[in-house]
């Protein structure tokens, strides 16, 4: 299924304040949350804004490393879900072969919102995880909470 950003935002925790990005899916009304991490959630919001601070954080870093070799992001697909952690994979095309690298869906979000590469959801990961947006309506967005 193809899919979006359709934002970063925070939610409220009885353990704290926990970021989430939402998936959008075309022709779908749901939405796919994924929590992650706060460090990949700033980067991820720092990616869609295009917005650079100088020096090269992690995601950056992995994009320079890729494209110096002669690669290119393909796409990011969320293949599974497995003990309540998403699973994807990260598609690249490079000089060699392609490749398909295991690896988190945070961390593959955060180099596609770099990219603008194509996201994808494995159609059974959004039937057991798909929420209706208007779960995450009262969240505020990570911009909001964080000096990015």
């Amino acid at each position: 299924m193809d899919a979006y950003i359709d934002g970063v935002r925070v939610a409220g925790t009885a353990e704290g304040p926990v970021p989430v990005v939402l998936l959008g899916v075309e022709d779908q009304t749901d939405v796919l949350p994924i929590f992650i991490g706060f460090d990949e959630a700033v980067s991820i919001a720092r990616g869609l804004d295009a917005r650079d601070i100088g020096r090269p954080l992690t995601h950056d870093l992995t994009l320079d490393i890729i494209e110096e070799l002669g690669g290119r992001v393909e796409k990011v697909v969320v293949t599974g879900l497995e003990e309540g952690t998403y699973i994807a994979d990260l598609h690249l095309n490079t000089p060699r072969a392609d490749a398909v690298i295991d690896a988190r869906p945070s961390d593959s979000l955060a180099l596609a919102a770099r990219t603008d590469a194509p996201i994808a959801i494995a159609e059974s990961v959004f039937e057991t995880g798909g929420r209706a947006p208007e779960e995450f309506d009262d969240l505020e967005d990570i911009r909001e909470v964080t000096d990015i």
